[in-house]
């Protein structure tokens, strides 16, 4: 088997050429309910009249800037603008609404941005007040994400009210609300405001030293805006102990956690029944984080002497920003249904949240979902326990060999895209987390590999931090993390150049439950496994392009069987319904063709003096795939016998 790696090599790497050059870029989907808005508070102060560089001033490179935004932001997404010192040549209440916060309408953006002319003063502080002011209300029982972006090219000369501590009052008046600062040509004092800022309204801060860095960065922060994870749930306040912790029935539920404070959840379970608990906490993206910060999760039995039937740590193996985390913890009765975690009764969900000192301190919004698994019928025989990777361990890429296909992933769990067996390419924005789930059948394997594209880094003299890193982690249905085992790489220091992440599952088997092993015991019902794909927040700090290209490389292995049970026939309906090519979910970042070559995608240049010779390929590649088929296994690995 590994004999065939480079020639199976060869003609997957040749597949993602070819459909990269064939494939359409993603077309991005109106915002769903409770999806926030955005307000632009741009800088209109006199010192915006001076030159920005390539013969135009900052106001112009300004305007430029936030039309490339609006051309890329989702249709129908709320978006405004204010302005301040645009209207007197002196004062500090110069600051007005010149477009509301409404469902996007580019050209009256454009109209807007076009009208503002530099003249005063930089009230900073109360403008963002104003700003926040702007934007509408959350919808009941709606979590969304609002987002104040701040675009200025010096510091506030009012003083009143103090920016930072402006900032810091607002991002507390709302789960949901973030403030981010774009600092345009600034050094020194300015940037340390602006700086402050962003950290005090749990934003994040861009630097700009030029225009074309000001038209990236503000297309970065909008579109993360706009791109924010979709959640779902009824509204549920969990408890300060188990004494009084509010009942879960199967479903989905959101509540909210602040630094080390624990929620308590009560549910009623049966005797016989797999229970799931899916915890993910969303916090706003890139803002400080400690390595091991995160959430603790237990299940207990309830009474005097409670007993902890599951435990896991979910954190954030990295200290560069925060990204959506996730675990879960069950109650899975033994084989043998004699231990104290099987008995029918009340139990208690148990969420901790890990804050390191100097970590973001605001409330994080928390998803939780709660799902049973009925035992299997009565005389049933289970498949025996699968635990390794077999034909698709880490020695061998997937064997994928169609064309790539455009995509765009989504925000979380709830609208991940479906993808199926092939290839597929997207872009990944800094502190972004795309989604795609993917169907897996009894019996049957994932196999993946993230590919991330050569991209070109800017060179500037304040530029310090020149690595950020790139992740991918994998969930069950029960939204359970599959570990890497010891075979794949879900994490790796990412500046520019390619890099590959890869992942992967045994064979589903129901008593796959029992195991130990983390990259085993979740991998235990056939269903959606959810891939989400991260890209560090520092990239913003030397990636050249808005996005980052990335390829996705997907395996399927192994006939998909009826069920769960030994001896299980091939299944009859196996039908893939993953979208055709073009297709995609929600917020797509906007990415032109100049982008998209920059971040490793072929130009039709490269295609035409390579012609000749991609023709032949092509036919070699075929000529292998054809072998290939002919020769590849059916089933995937599993130890014998029955359980």
């Amino acid at each position: 088997m590994k004999a065939r790696l480079g020639r199976r090599t060869a003609a997957v790497l040749l597949a993602g050429v070819v459909g990269a050059l064939s494939a359409g870029p993603p077309a991005a989907a109106e915002p769903g309910t409770g999806a926030g808005g955005l307000v632009m508070v741009l800088d209109s102060s006199g010192s915006m009249a001076d030159e920005a560089g390539g013969g135009r001033t900052r106001i112009e490179a300004a305007r430029d800037a936030v039309g490339t935004v609006v051309d890329s932001l989702p249709d129908g997404y709320p978006t405004g603008l204010r302005v301040y010192g645009a209207d007197r040549t002196s004062g500090c209440t110069d600051t007005r609404l010149a477009r509301p916060v409404e469902p996007l309408d580019r050209d009256a953006m454009k109209k807007a941005v076009a009208g503002v002319e530099p003249k005063g003063d930089t009230p900073i502080g109360l403008s963002l007040r104003k700003a926040v002011a702007d934007l509408p209300e959350p919808e009941p029982g709606a979590a969304g994400r609002r987002t104040v972006l701040l675009i200025s090219d010096g510091e506030d000369n009012c003083g009143s009210p103090p920016p930072c501590e402006a900032a810091e009052e607002l991002a507390e008046s709302g789960l949901d609300l973030r403030i981010d600062a774009i600092g345009f040509q600034v050094k020194g004092e300015a940037r340390e405001e602006l700086t402050c800022i962003a950290e005090a309204g749990h934003g994040a801060y861009y630097d700009a030293p030029d225009a074309e860095a000001l038209a990236r960065q503000l297309q970065r922060a909008a579109e993360l805006s706009a791109g924010g994870y979709q959640f779902k749930g009824d509204a549920i306040e969990g408890a300060a102990s188990a004494k009084g912790a509010p009942a879960v029935a199967p479903g989905q539920y959101l509540d909210s956690i602040g630094p080390g404070e624990t929620r308590w959840y009560a549910a009623e379970l049966d005797a016989t029944s797999t229970a799931d608990f899916g915890v993910t906490a969303v916090p706003q993206p890139g803002v400080p984080v400690g390595y091991s910060d995160g959430l603790e999760l237990r299940v207990h039995t309830s009474g005097e002497f409670p007993m902890v039937c599951d435990n896991t740590r979910a954190t954030f193996h990295q200290d560069e920003g925060a990204l959506p985390v996730s675990g879960a913890v069950s109650r899975v009765p033994t084989a043998k249904a004699n231990a104290t975690c099987d008995q029918a009764g009340t139990y208690h969900l148990e969420v901790k949240r890990v804050s390191a000192k100097g970590a973001d301190q605001a409330r994080w919004p928390l998803e939780l979902r709660m799902a049973l698994d009925a035992p299997l019928a009565a005389g049933t025989v289970p498949a025996q326990s699968a635990t390794e990777f077999g034909e698709i361990s880490k020695g061998l890429a997937p064997r994928v060999d169609s064309p790539a296909r455009a995509v765009t992933g989504g925000t979380g769990f709830n609208d991940a895209v479906r993808i199926g067996e092939g290839v597929w390419k997207d872009g990944l924005l800094p502190a972004q987390t795309r989604w795609y789930k993917v169907k897996v059948g009894w019996g049957q394997q994932l196999r993946y590999t993230v590919d991330f594209g050569n991209e070109p880094t800017i060179d500037h003299e304040d530029l310090v931090v020149r690595r950020s890193f790139v992740s991918t982690s994998l969930h069950a249905p029960s939204r359970a993390p599959v570990g890497t085992g010891t075979e794949f790489s879900g994490y790796k220091g990412y500046f520019g150049k390619p890099s590959v992440l890869d992942h992967g599952t045994v064979p589903v088997t129901w008593t796959n439950r029992w195991e130990p092993a983390a990259h085993v015991k979740p991998v235990r019902a056939a269903g959606d496994y959810y891939l989400a794909v991260s890209l560090g927040p520092n990239t913003a700090t030397f990636a050249e392009n808005p996005a980052v290209g990335v390829v996705l490389r997907v395996e399927v292995a192994g006939t998909e069987l009826a069920g769960p049970q030994k001896d299980a026939p091939a299944a009859t309906d196996t039908t893939d319904d993953a979208p055709a090519a073009g297709a995609g979910a929600e917020k797509a970042p906007a990415k032109d063709t100049a982008a998209a070559e920059k971040a490793g995608w072929p130009s039709p240049w490269v295609l035409a003096a390579a012609g000749g010779a991609l023709a032949l390929l092509v036919v070699a590649a075929a000529a292998l795939v054809v072998r290939r088929r002919a020769g590849r296994g059916a089933g995937g690995p599993t130890r014998g016998g029955t359980a």
